[in-house]
């Protein structure tokens, strides 16, 4: 991968340009570009210049026309700009080819490659890190004629002797393949720890939601005001690569767990959402999602968007969903908060900053949990503390009294664990 920090100052100036297709809306390529932009400052690299090229049909050689190419790295000269960071994604043969036109002289990559280089320097644990490398390395095979740093240099590693009649080119192939088919048995690894773990939180039967949304939409800070917990709540892109979870209450007293995800973003690359099935897979299995946006933003329609077609992708789609906007006490302008209330009339608009709409947002949790347990009136007899400490793990427990008769409970017991408890149930004489 492009390595900024060994590149500058080759890289400090860039050309972001953006692509304006058929069909795209007013704005959209606008809007793109303004993320590039932020993605590209994540890596300090500098802007010289920001240009939209309006095409339409793609071209196999450039995806722009020859004359287009032209145009463009006459400005990129003039500019005095030392790469071109495309927002759409190219293909090996299109960065050789326009690398080749501007002699050899301009860096072309583009967002795919800037997204992964963010990932790559987000990771803070073992799984993460291995899930961006698979990445990075799935999208570097095909383009090995390109520069590269070889893996040895990379990662300390590179123990292969080169054969007989192979050229570098294909000794780097072949490491980079044995690399990956290694990194893929280590995931597999992660998915079945990760199991593992599902099913021990299952002996102690808890529901649970999972937090997604736009990259820096404030979901971390959700869990944190929801959690009372310090996870880190950066306001930069990707800050969140790893799934953390925290146990939380209900004003029921009903126990829920909340699960931290990573951030999605337009133009997500497939293989990033490939890679961190093992990490998403959290909102997969999760109770309901809470799916966060922030309303502050003019694209929070668009990134409302983006996350409802990556659960598509997860094959998440299906879960329940609560929509809630966040960000409300950043003044959001009166005609886009009112459109945001007409599309969806069930969201809740809170403020993790502030508190502000909490209240409502643990009601509405309620009643997602609704269908998964049942408010119940109990009076066990001391004789079965057993079934008294299951709903205890179950997070089930209201309040309760002791009593001659035995424990009364008031609760929410999990449909799991009601005809267990059927028979206990209390009625007032």
């Amino acid at each position: 991968m492009i390595d900024t920090d060994d590149l500058n100052p080759m890289i400090n100036r860039a050309c972001l340009l953006g692509v304006e297709r058929p069909g795209m809306y007013a704005g959209e390529a606008e809007s793109l570009l303004d993320e590039l932009e932020e993605l590209a400052a994540n890596l300090r690299v500098g802007v010289g210049l920001r240009k939209i090229v309006r095409i339409r049909e793609p071209q196999s050689a450039f995806l722009l026309g020859t004359g287009k190419v032209k145009e463009v790295l006459e400005e990129v000269a003039k500019e005095e700009c030392d790469s071109i960071i495309f927002d759409e994604e190219l293909t090996p043969a299109q960065q050789r080819n326009w690398e080749r036109e501007g002699d050899g002289k301009i860096l072309v990559i583009d967002r795919q490659e800037i997204i992964l280089d963010i990932f790559n320097r987000r990771a803070s644990t073992k799984e993460a890190s291995l899930q961006v490398e698979l990445a990075q390395l799935e999208y570097q095979l095909p383009r090995m004629k390109r520069a590269w740093t070889h893996l040895d240099r990379q990662r300390g590693g590179g123990a292969l002797q080169r054969d007989a009649g192979e050229t570098q080119l294909e000794l780097d192939q072949r490491m980079i393949r044995t690399r990956i088919s290694k990194l893929k048995t280590e995931l597999k690894d992660v998915v079945r720890h990760r199991e593992t773990q599902r099913k021990q939180r299952m002996k102690v039967p808890l529901p649970s939601a999972a937090i997604v949304g736009y990259t820096n939409a404030g979901k971390s800070s959700l869990l944190n005001r929801l959690t009372g917990s310090k996870v880190l709540a950066a306001d930069k892109l990707f800050a969140t690569l790893d799934p953390t979870t925290r146990r939380m209450e209900l004003p029921s007293g009903q126990a829920l767990l909340v699960t931290d995800t990573v951030g999605f973003v337009r133009r997500l690359p497939h293989r990033l959402v490939e890679a961190f099935k093992a990490t998403l897979e959290e909102a997969i299995v999760s109770t309901f999602l809470i799916h966060v946006v922030d309303a502050s933003s003019p694209e929070a329609e668009a990134h409302y968007k983006t996350t409802l077609s990556v659960l598509k992708e997860l094959g998440a789609e299906t879960k329940n969903i609560l929509t809630v906007f966040n960000k409300i006490d950043r003044g959001i302008d009166g005609l886009h908060e009112a459109e945001l209330h007409h599309d969806h009339p069930n969201a809740i608009f809170i403020s993790a900053h502030t508190g502000e709409g909490m209240d409502q947002l643990l009601d509405k949790c309620e009643q997602m949990l609704r269908e998964f347990a049942e408010p119940m009136t109990l009076l066990i007899p001391h004789s079965r503390y057993d079934l008294i400490n299951k709903l205890h793990e179950a997070g089930a427990v209201q309040d309760e009294e002791a009593q001659n008769e035995g424990v009364l409970i008031h609760g929410n017991i999990p449909t799991r664990l009601v005809d267990a408890v059927a028979e206990f149930k209390f009625v007032q004489s």
